[in-house]
């Protein structure tokens, strides 16, 4: 059985450097996003937010032809239950800032899954939670809030692809402030390539398939 070639959209190059290292991914273009690949994986650089994430997914799945797509990278935890560094697997994500224009009710999605990973949800919006006050809108919500996952589901599912979503905890309720975010990023994304690398992607190459 040939090994299926995974589509990774990261925010930042930041949160993917490690990983670019790690497993020797060679920049194979510039523009409009940057790209990075190996035999297995493609990496693209999206930029923060989610017309970036769908854009970028959009375009490595048109120009590169992956069998399925992976979005890992940075996420807020809304409680101090989740510290920081810890890795999950989402299994749910909303969006608090797009809701239905019929119902109402916050849009919502469902990424594929695989067995033997901590899971958590995951509220995706545009607008980052910079204070305790903002985080406890989206409290109850979900677990975790990010600026890419909903984004990056939505366009993989509209080509018929999987779509698996890994994230690490890049702050708290307690970590609020701009510069501390990027620091435990940076303290962090270490043990997330590794994560990636040794036990995502390994699933990943034997659990990949259809959207359900």
């Amino acid at each position: 059985m040939e090994t299926p070639v995974v589509g990774l959209v990261m925010a930042t190059m930041t949160e993917a450097k490690p990983l670019i290292l790690g497993l020797s991914l060679g920049e194979i273009q510039n523009g409009p996003f940057r790209a990075f690949r190996d035999s297995r994986v493609v990496l693209m650089l999206s930029g923060v937010g989610k017309v970036h994430a769908a854009m970028a997914c959009a375009h490595l799945i048109a120009d590169f032809h992956p069998d399925l797509i992976c979005n890992i990278g940075a996420a807020g935890a809304l409680d101090e239950e989740r510290p920081l560094g810890a890795l999950y697997h989402i299994n749910r994500i909303i969006e608090p800032d797009r809701p239905d224009l019929q119902t109402g009710a916050f849009m919502e999605h469902t990424p594929d899954v695989l067995e033997g990973f901590s899971m958590a949800s995951l509220a995706t919006q545009d607008r980052p939670l910079r204070s305790p006050e903002e985080r406890a809108g989206v409290v109850g919500l979900a677990d975790l809030v990010d600026m890419e996952g909903a984004a990056v589901v939505q366009t993989a599912r509209h080509f018929g692809l999987g779509c698996f979503i890994f994230k690490f905890v890049s702050d708290t309720p307690r970590h609020d402030a701009r510069g501390a975010i990027i620091e435990n990023i940076r303290l962090y994304r270490d043990g997330q390539a590794r994560f990636f690398q040794e036990m995502a992607l390994p699933a990943l190459s034997m659990g990949a398939g259809p959207k359900r």
